[in-house]
C-alpha cells in the first residue's frame, strides 16, 4: 500500500491517536490501519521521522550497554541503548515523538546518541533473551547439583560472617574463600607443607602465592573442614576424593568444584570457583563480544557455528575458555527452531531451550554412551563437553557426517596439532577432515593495568626470543604495569581472548589425508588467512594491551 507524504503524515496521525486510545504502539496501530506487514509498517514511521527501523535480527546482533542503561530500566521503558565498536552510543526505540524518553536516554547514555525505531514486541523479544541469558549464569544446572558428589550445603559469606566466627579452623576457611571471591580468582590451592599450609590463588590464570599457615595440625584440620563441607569422607587420606559445595556472597550462590589429593606431607585440596556471573554483570549476556576477541576471529567463529552440520573443534589448555566459547556461539545461534542438545562434564551453564545432560561415570553415562542416545533424540546441533577416546571421536565424526552441527572440545597446543590427536585415537584420517569444518584455538591473556601503565624498554633477550626485528619493535606500543593496589601489584587486570582459526579447504584436507609433513600443511593455512596464537597476541602487544612477557607465557613460536 502507498501512499504520498501528506497521505502518510495523516495516516501516522490516525494511528497515533488510535495508540494514545488503545495503549498499544503507534507501529502496531499503524500496522491495522494502513494493512501493512509490521515491519513495512515501522519503515514507514521511520522514514517520516528520520530514524531507520531495526529489525528483530538486527537487534540482536547488536552489543547492549547495560552499563548504561541497566537490563531492569531497559525493560521499564521498553528501549536499549547499544555500543558500537567505535564506541558510540545508540537508541532502539518505539515511538518517534517521545521526546521524554528520548531526552532521558540521553541523559543515561550522557552523550549525544543516534535513535532507531524498533517494534515493541521485538524490543521486548530482545530484552527478554538478555534476562534469560543472565538468568542461565546465576543459576547453575540442577543436574549437576543432583550429580553425586554435589551438596547443597551453602555457607554464607561477608567480611562480618568471616570475622563473627568463633572457630579458628573455620575462620581460616571462610575468609580464604572470601579473599579468593573478592580477588576475583578462579582456583584456590592449598598446599600440605612440612610446616604448615601455603594457601595460593590462580588470578587470570597464573598461581600467586597468598598466604602460608603455620601449624601441621591447623592444616589437617582445615582441609578436614573442606571435606565436611564437600560431604567427603574425612578418615580417608589415602586416595584422592572429589566434592562440591556451595557457597553464597553478596547476594548469589556460587558453586565450588573440591578436589582433594594426599600429598607426602598430609593432604592437598584445589578449589574451582564457578562465578559465571561476573562476566554477564559487566557485559550484558553471554555473547562472543563479551569475550574480548577481535572483529577477524568473531566473523570467523560465526560462520563456523552457523554452518548447517559438520564439526567445530575448539582446542587449548585447562582454563582457556574453551567450553564458555561454545556456550557463547550456542547462545547466539539458538533460535528456538532447532533442537540443540549438549553432553558435558559437568554442565556449568544453564542455557534456556537447550536439552543438557551432564556425564555420570559412576552410573554409565559416559560421552560416548549418552552421544549415542542423543542421536536417536533427533537434534539438529549437539554439543559434546569433550573428546577423550576413541568411541567418542568416531560417534562425533558420524555425528557431523550425517548432517547434525557437532561442536566439541579436545586437548591440544594448536589447530594443527588436532590431526595427531585424532590420528593418535585411531580415527580414519579420510572420515574425520570430512567432517570437520574448522578448527579454532585459544588463550586467554592478561591485559596491562590502566591505572599503573606506563612505557618501558624490553630487554635484548625478551625481543630475540619472541623473532622481533628491530624495525617491527618500532611499530609497538610498548607497555608495562608497575603494580598498584587494582592490580594487588601484578601489572595486570583482567584478560582477553587470541585464537588461532583453521577453516578447512579441499586442498588442506587432501594434505592430512595424505599425512603430508606438518610444515606443508602449515603454508597451505597460511595462504588462507590462518593467523598463529603468536601472531594474535603480538598485535595486543602492538596495541599496548598486553606485555612481550606475557605474549611469551601464553604463546609457543609459530
Amino acid at each position: 500500500m502507498s501512499h504520498g507524504p501528506q497521505a502518510d503524515i495523516a495516516l501516522f496521525e490516525t494511528a497515533r491517536v488510535a495508540a494514545r486510545a488503545s495503549g498499544r504502539s503507534i507501529s502496531s496501530e499503524l500496522e491495522v490501519i494502513g494493512n501493512l506487514l509490521p515491519h513495512a509498517a515501522l519503515e514507514q514511521v521511520g522514514a517520516l521521522f528520520g530514524m531507520p527501523a531495526l529489525a528483530l535480527h538486527e537487534l540482536n546482533a547488536q552489543t547492549p550497554a547495560f552499563d548504561l542503561l541497566p537490563l531492569a530500566r531497559a525493560m521499564q521503558r521498553c528501549a536499549v541503548l547499544f555500543r558500537n565498536q567505535a564506541g558510540s552510543i545508540c537508541a532502539a526505540i518505539t515511538d518517534p515523538q517521545d521526546i521524554d524518553q528520548q531526552t532521558w536516554l540521553e541523559a543515561q547514555a550522557d552523550r549525544p546518541i543516534t535513535f532507531r525505531l524498533a517494534l515493541e514486541a521485538d524490543i521486548e523479544a530482545y530484552l527478554a533473551r538478555q534476562e534469560e541469558s543472565v538468568r542461565a549464569i546465576d543459576t547453575l544446572s540442577a543436574s549437576v547439583s543432583d550429580s553425586p558428589g554435589s551438596s547443597r550445603t551453602t555457607e554464607i559469606l561477608s567480611y562480618a560472617s568471616v570475622n563473627d566466627t568463633a572457630s579458628p579452623v573455620v575462620k581460616v576457611v571462610n575468609s580464604t574463600l572470601y579473599d579468593a571471591l573478592r580477588v576475583g580468582a578462579s582456583d584456590i590451592h592449598l598446599e600440605s607443607t612440612a610446616t604448615g599450609l601455603a594457601v595460593k590463588y590462580r588470578v587470570d590464570g597464573v598461581l600467586d602465592h597468598a598466604a602460608s599457615l603455620s601449624g601441621a595440625e591447623l592444616a589437617e584440620q582445615v582441609i578436614s573442614r573442606l571435606k565436611v563441607l564437600a560431604e567427603l569422607d574425612i578418615a580417608e587420606r589415602r586416595v584422592p576424593q572429589d566434592g562440591s559445595f556451595r557457597v553464597e556472597s553478596r547476594g548469589r550462590e556460587i558453586d565450588l568444584r573440591v578436589s582433594i589429593m594426599p600429598s607426602i606431607h598430609g593432604e592437598d585440596a584445589v578449589i574451582r570457583i564457578l562465578d559465571k556471573r561476573a562476566m554477564i554483570e559487566a557485559h550484558g549476556a553471554l555473547t562472543l563480544e563479551a569475550l574480548g576477541f577481535d572483529g577477524k576471529s568473531l566473523v570467523a567463529l560465526r560462520r563456523l557455528a552457523a554452518e548447517p552440520y559438520g564439526m567445530l573443534l575448539v582446542t587449548g589448555p585447562t582454563g582457556s575458555g574453551k567450553t564458555t566459547t561454545l556456550y557463547a556461539a550456542i547462545s547466539e545461534i539458538h533460535n528456538g527452531r532447532d533442537k540443540i542438545i549438549t553432553i558435558e562434564d559437568p554442565v556449568e551453564y544453564q542455557l534456556p531451550g537447550v536439552l543438557q545432560i551432564p556425564v555420570n561415570d559412576k552410573k554409565g553415562l559416559t560421552f560416548a554412551k549418552g552421544l549415542r542416545s542423543i542421536l536417536r533424540h533427533d537434534p539438529d546441533k549437539i554439543m559434546v563437553g569433550e573428546i577423550r577416546d576413541r568411541e567418542t571421536a568416531e560417534i562425533a565424526v558420524q555425528s557431523a557426517l550425517t548432517g547434525h552441527l557437532v561442536l566439541t572440545t579436545v586437548h591440544a597446543n594448536n589447530v594443527f596439532d588436532v590431526f595427531g590427536r585424532f590420528t593418535h585415537m585411531g580415527v580414519d584420517p579420510y572420515a574425520f577432515v570430512s567432517a570437520l569444518n574448522g578448527i579454532w584455538a585459544q588463550r586467554l591473556v592478561r591485559l596491562i593495568c590502566p591505572r599503573c601503565a606506563e612505557h618501558v624498554h624490553p630487554s635484548e633477550e625478551l625481543v630475540q626470543g619472541l623473532g622481533l626485528s628491530s624495525a617491527e619493535l618500532a611499530d609497538f606500543n610498548l607497555r608495562a604495569g608497575r603494580g598498584c593496589g587494582d592490580c594487588r601489584s601484578t601489572g595486570y587486570l583482567g584478560r582477553k581472548s587470541i585464537a588461532e582459526i583453521l577453516i578447512l579447504n579441499d586442498e588442506l584436507r587432501e594434505l592430512v589425508v595424505a599425512k603430508a609433513p606438518i610444515r606443508h600443511i602449515k603454508e597451505a593455512a597460511r595462504k588462507t588467512g590462518t593467523r598463529s596464537l603468536r601472531e594474535a597476541a603480538l598485535d595486543l602487544a602492538r596495541m599496548g594491551e598486553t606485555t612481550l612477557e606475557e605474549v611469551k607465557r601464553v604463546t609457543l613460536q609459530a
